[in-house]
């Protein structure tokens, strides 16, 4: 009663003139209330009230002392006829202080407020819960005002007040997001999970640290790079007569080498730190795939001698001059950025096959391209720091010669491989069924074989002469492409996995045979979260939910190499309901089951595609976005063990067997 006593004295001394009730210059309103709500079950949701309020102003609580400031006063239309409030309003975030004018201390709301109150439907009409907010908003002065809501709990079109349709957007759209969280009965469990090991170690930081430098020891292979290790060790060594210093200025050339392709790095960073997932969807994107293969088809045909692929011949020149007039540390680092340039033809696709490899690699992409790039520049620029210590070694390199082709056709063989993987990525993803795992293996067969018939002599590109004879090592290579056919060709015949490639070809069940179902090694699987569940309530089975993509390579390594363990494959089978989740599935859904997801810190994103539904439902229930994502739920929504993903074969069927024994136990 003192506040509403207060504020009608307030309205009053502005009127009269001895005060001012909304001072020129403050905001018109200086709360801004947005709505949502959530479907806890089939009958009882929680209405969401959110409020943005301008800085140093307060909205006094539901909960705030009465004899200090308003209160916030709640009107619920229709209580007890269309609906039941459940247990009190919660607030947060709310701060206490002292009124020196009331004498009582005032709950208050500051910058932001959130109010939930849960309620219980009585009848399933399609008329709007209509809540009414009576409050008080106090800075130098105070404000009333009143705000409504209208919840379009179940469905139907909205009626009377449309004064917050665009904070609700759909009803059907609200109710979809509702219904796409799980109430997980343990969620703590969910911080236990392990990420596992990675298999082969290939697609971890080190490993594609490792592919950076295999690829720039490649690099120095061929004839941009190959060549000119000598002549710049001899420029620094003998530059001036002193050779500590040409020493100490070729290492400092090699570590500028490590530099520059450390920087060329840092760009992608930038892009992920936009967009999280701006650099994986390079591995699901159906036109950043079919991008990447025409980009490789190019880069091999540049290897094959019919064209070459470089930056501007006016770069290199003003980094050459640049290196000139500055000398020292300066010139030198110019002169390392004129090797990076001029070499391009040929560690371009290089470095093209090293963005491949990690876009098709799981986790932080930024981070594994940073550490890619440094490998190679490391293997790039080590030689020059080493032949400059240790000089004498220069007698022992091999000469420049018709080898360096011989290199640069190899690669343009490996160039044509790698963007097969990338059509095939394009192929899944979209479901076009043009690379199926036979055709996909019939290619790579033949480009082998075309490969060791290169090695062997018996045909040469339009620019590459042909060696007056065949050495060993060419005769070793076209041997162990020959035995690399023979074990394509056994998976071609036997229709048995590769385990060796695993993640490469496509799945095993992605095949112009008819197999026993679309799952992975022929196991029962459900690609639907509620039919699975279904299947789980009447068989008593708890639920294996695999987040899974088409084109996620350690996907397939898990299923290839863990899954086909004969006691892995026997608990999956008969222990579990396999519920497997496409997250990059770009087949759209029925018009009438695409919405707009409500997340609740008030953003957006459309499902419009099966990709989107099971990647936001990965996300809003289990925190993750990674695949592959394992959990063992059951039927009542309690999780039986951490999620896990990728590991070996003993500690994921030790997860098996330990999460099945607790489920038998419940």
């Amino acid at each position: 009663m003192a506040a509403r006593i207060a504020t009608i004295l307030i309205f009053f001394t502005s009127l009269t003139g001895f005060g001012q009730l909304i001072p020129t210059g403050l905001p018109e309103e200086p709360v801004r209330w947005d709505q949502s709500f959530e479907q806890i079950n089939d009958s009882t949701y929680r209405l969401v009230f959110t409020a943005d309020i301008e800085e140093n102003w307060h909205l006094y609580c539901k909960h705030s002392d009465e004899d200090g400031a308003m209160p916030m006063i709640f009107g619920f239309e229709g209580v007890g006829e269309r609906y039941v409030i459940l247990d009190t309003l919660v607030e947060s975030p709310t701060r206490k202080a002292y009124n020196d004018i009331f004498g009582v201390d005032e709950t208050f709301f500051e910058n932001n407020a959130r109010m939930t109150q849960d309620i219980r439907l009585l009848d399933s009409g399609t008329e709007p819960i209509r809540v009414t907010i009576e409050y008080q908003v106090c800075d130098e002065v105070c404000i009333p005002g009143e705000h409504t809501f209208d919840f379009y709990l179940s469905g139907g079109e909205p009626i009377g007040n449309t004064e917050n349709l665009q904070a609700n957007i759909s009803a059907s759209d609200s109710l979809k997001s509702a219904a796409l969280r799980l109430q997980i009965k343990n969620p703590e469990m969910l911080r236990e999970g392990s990420a596992g090991e990675v298999l082969g170690g290939g697609q971890g930081i080190w490993g594609i640290f490792g592919l950076g430098i295999l690829g720039g020891f490649i690099a120095l292979l061929t004839p941009c790079v190959f060549p000119m290790i000598p002549l710049t060790v001899s420029f620094f060594t003998r530059k001036n007569g002193a050779k500590a210093s040409g020493v100490g200025n070729a290492v400092l050339y090699g570590m500028f080498i490590v530099l520059i392709y450390f920087l060329l790095s840092l760009p992608f960073h930038l892009m992920d730190s936009a967009d999280g997932q701006f650099l994986n969807a390079l591995a699901t994107n159906i036109w950043v795939n079919l991008l990447f293969f025409l980009i490789f088809v190019l880069f091999a045909i540049s290897f094959f001698g019919y064209f070459e692929i470089t930056l501007p011949a006016s770069w290199a020149a003003r980094m050459d001059g640049a290196s000139q007039r500055l000398g020292g540390a300066p010139g030198i680092f110019f002169m390392a950025l004129t090797l990076a340039i001029v070499s391009f033809s040929c560690t371009g696709p290089i470095l093209g096959g090293l963005l491949g490899s990690t876009a098709l690699s799981e986790g932080d992409v930024a981070l594994k391209l940073t550490a890619g790039m440094t490998g190679f520049g490391l293997a790039l620029g080590l030689p020059f720091a080493l032949f400059a210590l240790f000089p004498n070694w220069l007698q022992k390199m091999p000469k420049s010669g018709q080898w360096m082709e011989t290199v640069k056709v190899v690669l343009g063989f490996l160039e044509l491989a790698l963007a097969l993987k990338f059509l095939s990525n394009a192929d899944l993803v979209g479901h076009w069924g043009l690379l199926k795992r036979e055709i996909f293996l019939g290619i790579w067969i033949l480009l082998t074989l075309g490969l060791a018939a290169y090695l062997m002599g018996w045909f040469r590109f339009k620019k590459s002469e042909g060696p007056a004879g065949i050495s060993i090592t060419r005769r070793l290579g076209a041997l162990a492409c020959l035995l690399f056919s023979a074990y394509l060709g056994y998976g071609l015949v036997t229709g048995q996995p590769l385990k060796q490639l695993s993640g490469f070809p496509p799945p095993d069940f992605y095949s112009l045979r008819a197999g026993a179902s679309d799952c992975p090694l022929g196991l029962e699987c459900y690609k639907d979260f509620e039919a699975g569940r279904e299947v789980s309530r009447a068989t008593g089975k708890p639920m294996l939910l695999d987040f899974t993509g088409w084109a996620c390579v350690n996907c397939r390594r898990m299923e290839e190499q863990v899954w086909s363990d004969p006691e892995v494959y026997r608990l999956l089978r008969d222990e579990f309901v396999l519920i497997s989740l496409y997250v990059d599935d770009r087949e759209e859904l029925a018009e009438e089951a695409q919405f707009i997801f409500h997340y609740p810190n008030g953003k957006t994103r459309p499902i419009e595609d099966i990709g989107d539904l099971w990647g936001t439902f990965q996300t809003v229930n289990f925190g993750a976005i990674s695949q592959p994502y394992y959990i063992q739920l059951s039927a009542d929504l309690e999780l039986l063990a951490p999620p896990i993903q990728n590991t070996d074969v003993a500690t994921y069927r030790q997860w098996l067997q330990s999460a099945r024994q607790t489920a038998t136990i419940q």
